[in-house]
């Protein structure tokens, strides 16, 4: 699975397994080993002064941060008085996020009208590492890293599964990076996954300036209803707060929220942009996508009366 995230919308296209974007371009190999010639972004080199094109991305990005924000978007407190929600809102919201497609398996953008599909998530420990391309700055390196390293904490204490930032067999990469490490990128990421479609590889090598960020999720060959690779790319010229952003909402849905949805608030998985940062009723979402009642498989039709059972016992909902 790929999901996108730009202005005024996010994107989303999905992969089965290492399936590329084209149904005619399918693999069916695992995730390599990380045996090869590719250094891995954690060994970068200094910083190397930007691009044209990379300074005028950057004066895009905070153009675009500046917009959001004067029409009171990019809310960085998680909602309040304001946005109240219930345990139904939760239960509608959760299905809607976690078990609908948005955009048809193999079929580029095309919106899919499929039904609902089954619960998908990690079994095993979540191990992120960090990684930076050539081009990023001290400064957004050591503030990005730390702002990953806290998250990963805080979706850990949530999820109640395993996940932390590691150098060690790493399974879910965050790489972040400019403009001018694009082949850098491409590298890497075909040295992480040497099965990856060509199609994939050219959106990570020409993306639109309306893409800030992605995650790609690879679905485990022994079980289809769980994930045990996923990376995600961040764009470097974007001003912190829209970084920190797509660190937010990427790492999330990679975790299995790979949906958006219109009336779900408060909330990251909303193409309004109205919040920044992971708010309190995402927090019960994915709760829910890894509470131990529900199980990796379940169709929509087994969940429902589990998820009610759940909401009803939980406190403040």
């Amino acid at each position: 699975m790929l999901v996108l995230k730009g202005f005024p919308v996010r994107l989303a296209l999905f992969l089965i397994g290492l399936s590329a974007l084209s149904a005619c371009d399918v693999s069916t190999g695992k995730p390599g080993a990380l045996k090869s010639n590719t250094p891995d972004l954690t060994t970068s080199a200094q910083p190397l002064a930007p691009s044209a094109r990379s300074d005028a991305l950057s004066r895009y990005y905070t153009r675009v941060q500046n917009h959001l924000q004067s029409q009171d978007l990019l809310r960085m407190g998680g909602g309040g008085m304001d946005t109240p929600y219930t345990r139904e809102d939760v239960a509608r919201n959760f299905e809607r996020i976690a078990f609908y497609d948005e955009y048809v398996r193999g079929a580029g953008l095309r919106t899919s009208s499929q039904g609902p599909d089954i619960l998908r998530r990690w079994v095993g420990p979540v191990r992120m590492q960090v990684e930076f391309g050539n081009s990023v700055p001290e400064a957004v390196r050591s503030a990005d890293a730390a702002i990953v390293g806290v998250y990963a904490a805080r979706l850990a204490r949530v999820t109640g599964h395993p996940i932390s930032v590691t150098g060690t067999r790493p399974n879910f990469y965050v790489l972040i990076s400019s403009e001018d490490d694009r082949e850098m990128i491409v590298d890497r990421v075909r040295d992480i996954v040497p099965d990856i479609g060509t199609p994939t590889l050219e959106i990570i090598r020409n993306p639109p300036r309306s893409i800030y960020c992605m995650v790609l999720t690879f679905i485990s060959p022994q079980r289809p209803d769980t994930y045990n690779m996923a990376i995600a790319l961040i764009r470097s010229e974007q001003p912190d707060l829209m970084r920190q952003s797509c660190i937010h909402e990427e790492l999330a849905q990679g975790l299995g929220l790979g949906n958006d949805s219109a009336v779900a608030r408060p909330s990251i998985f909303n193409d309004d942009e109205e919040f920044a940062l992971l708010t309190s009723h995402d927090e019960e979402l994915l709760r829910l996508l890894y509470h131990p009642s529900l199980k990796p498989g379940m169709s929509l039709g087994q969940a429902r009366p589990v998820i009610q059972r759940i909401l009803a016992d939980t406190p403040g909902l």
